[in-house]
């Protein structure tokens, strides 16, 4: 009688939590803002532009996430390549977008973020698609060469890859007002 050791669900909660927080204070913001933007939390625009360039930037951002649904809907089950077809154009559009708005400085913090809009189903895709999107000429050759070197070997050549969703969705916290509260 043997017994199986599986990681309870509060600790690989708190890995989650201790990643994101090892992001810095910028790429936090753009994690909780897409999320909200992604998978239509709330009015994004009204809680996370501050100015008139942001929320052109969440317009934008709005626009290219509305294939989410579409790239979810065809994640393949495999790596056949004519079943990836409809899902990886959509994904390195996304990506190059996300990228383009230099907030995502790593694959780490891409990872994170696209695990959660999509789910676990897309993490044998993701190097893929953040190596296609980072050579992409929208972004500085030095800005290229930076998210390319950020993914690890083990990441990149990875030979098989957790089906266990994200239990960590970050999100906006109202500042408390320390003198009412205590």
């Amino acid at each position: 009688m043997g017994t199986q050791t599986k990681p309870a669900s509060g600790a690989l909660t708190l890995v989650e939590l201790k990643e994101f927080a090892s992001f810095s204070k910028g790429t936090q913001r753009y994690i909780r803002r897409s999320l909200d933007v992604g998978l239509g939390h709330r009015d994004a625009i009204r809680r996370w532009s501050r100015d008139v360039g942001e929320a052109a930037s969440i317009r934008a951002q709005e626009r290219v996430y509305s294939r989410i649904d579409h790239i979810r809907a065809h994640v393949p089950d495999d790596s056949g390549l004519d079943a990836m077809e409809p899902m990886m154009g959509p994904l390195v559009t996304m990506s190059a977008f996300d990228l383009g708005q230099d907030r995502l400085p790593d694959f780490a913090s891409y990872r994170f973020l696209y695990e959660r809009l999509i789910g676990a189903a897309v993490r044998p895709w993701l190097p893929g698609a953040f190596c296609a999107a980072a050579a992409l000429p929208h972004l500085h050759p030095e800005r290229r060469r930076i998210l390319l070197q950020s993914i690890s070997e083990a990441a990149a050549t990875a030979p098989g890859w957790s089906n266990r969703e994200p239990s960590f969705f970050p999100e906006w916290v109202e500042k408390v007002d320390l003198t009412v509260a205590g």
